[in-house]
């Protein structure tokens, strides 16, 4: 059984996770689809962590919050109370919210978020997805602590396709800052340069005993039998950083990213960047180690500026049969090799090693035929300083990220409500760049002029286009890579390589048979990546860089899927208790 003291309440981490294990088993004996309905109470808890006591956005005083258990093809409520005094929205990250836009949750883009005070029901359906994914906030930098995971059983009935762990245990990889997130970006913002950087890492919350001044009680410890197997729901919640993240002495065999089934690897390390999960099984040893094993994250990362250069630390314990009362803590530990802060060629490796379970079951439904092609600069660049202004980006600047040289500003109006009732004009444009406009050497010398213009600029699709996109990093202030996010949407990765993309060679090594589905997939560090989806989903869906610092920004964007000629394909009217800007 798991154990971690991650919640701030009188409740203990054992209870909380027996009544988890309550609630699969429950799920587990046969239940039907059904509708899941949760509580969410937005507000402030009081949490200490690294020898210092702060103020935290959570949900029912939960750090991190609580887990949505739910069956593919169930319907989920989630009742959304605001207590806290900053404005609010949830987003459900990876769920494809299918005629359900209303519920995604980026705030300005599907809706206006929750005022203090206010509330909202999010509604929407589980469709084709089983695994984990996970929901955090999606305004300003909340989402730093406010997160929690999202765990999608099969079918009543319907098996895993590989053998069935012993137990499931969710591991979400995070940053703690002493100091109060809103007011870190808010400087970063003000002064046009880079924020401050986390102070730890943490696994469920808990910077563990790597980090000075860290208390007993705040290291995640999974306790294992020998001879079982665990299946670990790992969730990257970070802001900033993709991790490694490894078991020492143990092997991690993948079998499902984003909700999606792949075909089973093994690896001692994997990588896993912000927004991505991936569900991994663990066998324990077959007889007692006497022994502990640190579980362990550190970034990835191709910077030139500073980061978090730390590690995060859990405990994997064995119970010992013939002592179970007697303490562990005089057993030797163990700490797993992780590879170079900048090993971009492990990253290479292991993505290239993801594919698709491609079955009958489950097959890959790989678009072969494409109706729009576009190709996607996505870096950093700057804005001129204010007259008179003093700015801490490059060579007096503010920092300033971009798609196509667009770098977007949300609107004031919800860009979805603004489709809804046809008035756009003066909220969105509908010119968003299908190709730089300017092309240059993208991973060369960067180019004398590096500012990026301002925009809210949408790209329009008819129902059921068949899309193509190349995402192609620059390195005009340092190549770097960027995990972005769609959605709405799953993708299939059909090519990646290091770079300038060539479109006369590149797309004949495109994989087209069993490429691997996501909703997050990293653009390489001085290279490109390319993916395709059917717009097959009406509404307006963000697209965006997952690392918190490039999407406060400007690195994202916006589609927009117009309804289909049929019912079914049309997006119904929003919900009487949107919340209003």
């Amino acid at each position: 059984m798991a154990s971690s003291s991650a919640v701030p309440s009188s409740a203990s981490a054992a209870a909380a996770i027996a009544v988890a294990a309550a609630v699969l088993l429950l799920a587990a004996i046969g239940a039907q689809a059904e509708t899941r309905k949760y509580q969410f109470d937005v507000r402030m808890a009081s949490v200490t962590r690294l020898c210092g006591t702060k103020s935290i956005v959570t949900v029912n005083g939960q750090y991190p919050g609580p887990t949505l258990f739910a069956r593919e093809g169930d319907h989920v409520e989630v009742a959304v109370v605001n207590r806290s005094p900053y404005n609010v929205s949830l987003h459900w990250h990876g769920v494809r919210q299918l005629l359900s836009g209303w519920a995604d949750g980026p705030s300005y883009i599907t809706q206006c978020p929750i005022q203090p005070g206010g509330s909202y029901v999010y509604r929407y359906q589980i469709v084709g997805q089983r695994g984990t994914l996970w929901w955090h906030a999606h305004i300003s930098w909340l989402r730093a602590t406010l997160y929690g995971p999202i765990v999608i059983l099969p079918p009543a009935g319907v098996p895993y396709p590989f053998p069935k762990p012993d137990e499931e245990v969710p591991l979400m990889l995070g940053e703690w800052w002493r100091n109060d997130t809103e007011a870190v970006i808010a400087q970063a913002l003000r002064t046009g340069g880079g924020p401050d950087i986390s102070d730890a890492y943490t696994i469920n919350g808990l910077p563990g005993p790597l980090y000075n001044c860290s208390a007993p009680q705040d290291t995640f410890r999974l306790k294992v039998r020998p001879g079982r197997t665990y299946m670990l729901r790992l969730i990257n919640a970070a802001l900033n950083d993709e991790l490694f993240f490894s078991v020492a002495n143990h092997t991690l065999t993948v079998v499902d990213v984003d909700a999606l089934y792949v075909k089973p690897f093994t690896v001692d390390t994997l990588v896993i960047a912000p927004g991505q999960t991936s569900n991994v099984l663990l066998a324990a040893k077959p007889a007692y180690p006497g022994a502990r094993y640190y579980m362990e994250a550190r970034p990835y990362t191709n910077t030139q500026g500073t980061f978090d250069n730390t590690t995060v630390a859990g405990i994997l314990e064995y119970e010992d049969p013939s002592s179970a009362a007697a303490s562990s803590s005089n057993l030797p530990i163990f700490a797993p090799t992780l590879p170079q802060i900048n090993d971009t060629n492990f990253v290479a490796n292991y993505t290239a090693k993801l594919r698709s379970l491609a079955s009958a079951t489950y097959p890959a439904a790989v678009p072969q035929s494409i109706d729009r092609r576009f190709f996607f600069t996505v870096g950093l660049g700057t804005h001129p300083c204010a007259v008179n202004g003093t700015c801490q980006g490059p060579n007096g600047s503010r920092f300033a990220a971009s798609i196509n040289n667009v770098s977007f500003m949300l609107p004031t109006t919800a860009l979805l409500e603004a489709h809804f009732a046809g008035r756009s004009n003066g909220v969105y444009a509908t010119d968003f760049p299908a190709v730089p406009l300017m092309p240059f050497n993208y991973t060369g010398p960067p180019p004398n002029n590096t500012n990026v213009m301002n925009g809210t600029k949408v790209v329009v699709l008819p129902f059921g286009t068949t899309v193509e996109l190349v995402l192609q990093d620059t390195s005009i202030l340092g190549a770097e890579s960027h995990p972005l996010h769609l959605h709405g949407f799953n993708f299939y990765v059909v090519g990646q390589g290091f770079g300038n993309f060539d479109p006369a060679s590149d797309p004949a090594k495109f994989n087209l048979v069993d490429p691997v589905e996501r909703n997050t997939v990293g653009v390489p560090a001085g290279g490109w990546v390319a993916i395709r989806f059917r717009a097959d989903n009406p509404g307006v869906w963000f697209m965006h860089c997952h690392l918190e610092v490039h999407m406060s920004w400007g690195l994202k964007m916006a589609w927009l899927v117009q309804d289909g000629s049929l019912p079914n394909q049309k997006l119904p009217p929003p919900p009487s208790d949107l919340p209003q800007c």
